[in-house]
């Protein structure tokens, strides 16, 4: 089989990355996902590399299309306004996945982690990337006057990234919206981080 054009080319990765995203790294071997793809194994080999370099080139795609994404652009407002709406956006998000898969990152380091190298460790680098990205956005804050100047952002970062990991874990047993904003607003209100847009 030829290697896919760059039109089929993204279109098996969007089923590839589907199909891990429901199943797991784990279920998802070279064989399943070759046999998904219409390709021999070989082609698969020749297309994507390992199985791990498939799932390198899916991440990216997963996270352009995650609603926490807009976190990485420029801040053009209230920080807190922003992290609510995002965590509210994702409650939506996850309760209307009728298969229940949470998160493809949060899925992958739970099958992956603690790793020292490979896959593992680059995932490890996401969840702890997107840490330090709220830590960047609540340094803004407080800068801003929003939280108090003496707050402690890292450890604020930490818990807030800590709150998005348990959401997409307990969307797969609650599945209500509401449920789950119920949740996610009781720990911004712990947290303090919690704004809602009085002007939406």
């Amino acid at each position: 089989m030829a290697r896919p054009t760059k039109y089929d080319r993204d279109a098996a990765l969007d089923l590839a990355m589907h199909a891990i995203w429901k199943d797991g790294i784990d279920k998802s071997s070279v064989k399943r996902l070759s046999e998904l793809l219409g390709m021999t194994r070989s082609s698969f080999y020749n297309a994507f590399g390992s199985q791990e370099d498939l799932v390198r080139e899916c991440l990216p795609l997963y996270a352009a299309a995650n609603p926490v994404a807009v976190l990485e652009d420029e801040v053009s407002g209230s920080v807190l306004v922003l992290i609510t709406q995002v965590l509210k956006d994702l409650c939506r998000e996850r309760a209307g996945d009728p298969e229940g898969r949470g998160c493809l990152i949060v899925n992958t380091v739970t099958e992956l982690c603690p790793a020292k190298e490979g896959l593992g460790a680059e995932i490890a680098e996401l969840i702890l990337g997107s840490a330090h990205r709220l830590e960047e956005l609540l340094d803004l804050a407080k800068d801003s006057g929003e939280i108090a100047a003496d707050a402690d952002t890292r450890a604020l970062a930490l818990a807030l990234q800590n709150a998005m990991v348990g959401l997409n874990v307990m969307c797969k047993v609650v599945g209500s919206e509401e449920e789950l904003w119920l949740l996610t607003r009781a720990t911004l209100q712990g947290l303090g981080l919690y704004r809602e847009n009085i002007d939406a």
